[in-house]
């Protein structure tokens, strides 16, 4: 069955430091971003684009967005290889190209997740659980450039073998 799935949210610009967009420097790059019934989000524009460092950017906020669909849907395929997942952090990495023209593209990401199983037997069926994950992810299979992974897996119980 083909289901669709709707999102909204709401982003207002909160950057007029009172003569609105008089000129390019005259206005933070400040938003916020909201959904219904969640925590309102501070960002801005990334610090090389005058915004504010200390808040969430388009860039970090895409970043984010891959590698928690990725960790999402890797542990769904887990599960359904019967493998136990005890711990998982990505330090996830991309790359942003800018075309000399005004705008740019990202042109890769690179997901570093870093995953322990409970057992040493499980770490083959572990590792597979990446490519099902990739598949299963949506905001992966909605970009049009290269997510890659570079997996580590280990076994809480050290001393079993692989």
């Amino acid at each position: 069955m083909i289901r669709e799935h709707r999102y909204a949210l709401r982003s207002v610009w909160t950057g007029n430091r009172g003569t609105g967009t008089s000129g390019y420097r005259d206005y933070d790059r400040t938003v916020t971003v909201a959904v219904d019934g969640k925590a309102v989000l501070e960002a801005s524009a990334d610090k090389p684009f005058r915004g504010d460092p200390a808040k969430w950017n388009p860039e970090d906020l895409l970043l984010a967005a891959l590698s928690e669909c990725h960790l999402l849907s890797y542990l769904h395929a887990c599960v359904e290889a019967g493998v136990v997942v005890e711990s998982y952090s990505d330090e996830a990495t991309g790359l942003m190209t800018e075309d000399g023209r005004g705008g740019g593209a990202f042109t890769e990401v690179v997901l570093h997740p870093r995953v322990v199983v409970a057992e040493a037997s499980m770490i083959p069926a572990a590792q597979a659980a990446h490519a099902q994950a990739h598949d299963w992810c949506f905001i992966a299979n909605s970009v049009n450039f290269p997510v890659r992974h570079d997996a580590e897996v280990s076994a809480a119980r050290a001393g079993e073998p692989a």
